[in-house]
């Protein structure tokens, strides 16, 4: 976390959102990598270029099921004139035995095996009676099954040409060539490639730990008994959900009380496993808004500027906001409103960035895209606020989803874009092309 940032702005200063999320991308850092275990690694950051060691395939191996030959020992077969050819042996995956195939020789070969030496091509068992003498078959039998174990003779019934059924040394990747670029997200493929040229551990930027935690008196946690005045608590499961989307690991805290000694200390127990702290509810200008009031006056005394600072910002839903640095390691903190839909388009708008910066990405934003508003009626928008409307967007065209209430969980369940209304405009009549930010 640094500091650097400055917040020279008074505290009727409404604040734009961009001005925000700059002061928030100032300050948060991308996480000093580390040495992991190939499943540590998984959704982390790689920080350094990896070079190939050895080439895939090591060497030359069959595609398929069936019998290693020479090309002039098959040319011309055919059904009603095979080529009868000694079977030698097996070349199975991983035998150390090595086989040299001959003139008139063949050895059964299996997928993955090594190519033998004097062999050219592989001719899938399907092409072959098998060592039966019964006409083509449909599978390789086992060696116990085979006539004299692995020997004996077989038909081929089809030529084959050099190199046919045949994986070349080096076709997917050869040695010294970048495997895998810094910046790269490490995901199952990467993680198969890694493990594929020897690699057991790797240096990563580390998943970010967020720690989320929703106030009020009013949250009941789901499954437990609703009293007079109370509502289930919502906000820390979306954003505990959000920020493991994000690629965090991510804490969720229950419900703390609208008490500020309380939620002080809650918070200090929880900044030995965070990176990045989020509260959702109490920013706003109430008589229980615990979160600022118990934040307010918390400062890093060894850093100047460090701290809690509370903020208007001129957006709709989410105009109050919260950010700074809290505890000896300066941990970020993000204080967000507590109204559902305001907590979560401010998460994607400000925490979402910030997670994405911890990991060591570039591109730390959601995708956004022009497309038209479909819609029965304008919308509306206060002037001098950007506003963030839900809908769903498919096919260049986006359509308002509920209304633009910060507590319509449900229409926040359906959607998946935000309709950006910008700060001069009062409204945008339907057919009018928008900004639209794409969450899924």
């Amino acid at each position: 976390m640094s500091t650097a940032a400055t917040r020279t702005a008074g505290p009727d200063h409404l604040w734009t959102v961009d001005e925000h999320l700059e002061d928030i991308l100032a300050t948060v850092r991308p996480l000093e990598p580390i040495e992991l275990q190939l499943l540590d690694a998984q959704g982390c950051v790689l920080v350094e270029d990896i070079t190939v060691p050895v080439s895939l395939p090591p060497f030359d191996n069959s595609s398929m099921d069936g019998y290693a030959v020479r090309v002039t020992d098959v040319a011309g077969a055919s059904e009603e004139y095979p080529a009868v050819l000694t079977v030698i042996g097996d070349v199975a995956a991983g035998q150390a035995e090595t086989l040299h195939v001959g003139p008139g020789e063949t050895a059964r070969i299996m997928t993955g095996a090594p190519l033998p030496p004097g062999a050219e091509a592989v001719v899938p068992v399907e092409w072959t009676d098998g060592g039966l003498g019964e006409g083509p078959v449909t599978g390789m039998r086992a060696r116990s099954q085979s006539p004299e174990g692995a020997g004996g003779h077989v038909h081929v019934y089809r030529s084959a040409e050099a190199r046919a059924h045949v994986r070349a040394q080096g076709s997917d990747v050869k040695a010294g060539d970048r495997a895998l670029e810094a910046g790269t997200v490490l995901g199952p493929p990467q993680i198969a490639l890694l493990a594929a040229i020897g690699r057991g551990t790797v240096r990563v930027r580390p998943r970010p730990r967020v720690v989320v935690m929703s106030t009020g008196s009013e949250l009941v946690q789901p499954d437990e008994q609703l009293g007079n005045g109370q509502i289930y608590d919502s906000n820390s499961f979306a954003l505990t959900a959000a920020a493991r989307d994000a690629g965090a690991i991510a804490y969720r805290v229950g419900a703390v009380a609208d008490d500020a000694e309380t939620l002080r200390s809650t918070i200090e127990d929880q900044l030995v496993r965070a990176d990045l702290m989020v509260t959702t509810g109490g920013v706003s200008v109430g008589a229980y808004d615990v979160v600022k009031e118990a934040l307010s006056s918390v400062g890093d005394e060894d850093e100047e500027g460090a701290g809690i600072d509370f903020r208007k910002l001129a957006m709709q839903p989410g105009k109050p906001q919260g950010f700074g640095s809290i505890g000896p390691d300066h941990i970020p903190l993000l204080a967000l409103p507590g109204n559902p839909v305001s907590s979560y388009v401010s998460f994607e708008l400000f925490v979402r960035p910030a997670i994405r910066t911890l990991m060591g990405l570039d591109d730390v934003h959601r995708p956004r895209t022009r497309a038209t508003l479909t819609a029965d009626k304008a919308l509306t928008s206060p002037k001098g606020r950007r506003q963030f409307l839900r809908g769903t967007y498919a096919d260049g065209a986006v359509t308002p989803v509920g209304g633009a209430g910060s507590h319509l969980v449900a229409a926040l369940a359906l959607a998946d874009a935000l309709i950006v209304v910008p700060e001069e405009a009062e409204s945008v009549e339907p057919g009018a092309e928008v900004d639209v930010v794409l969450l899924g």
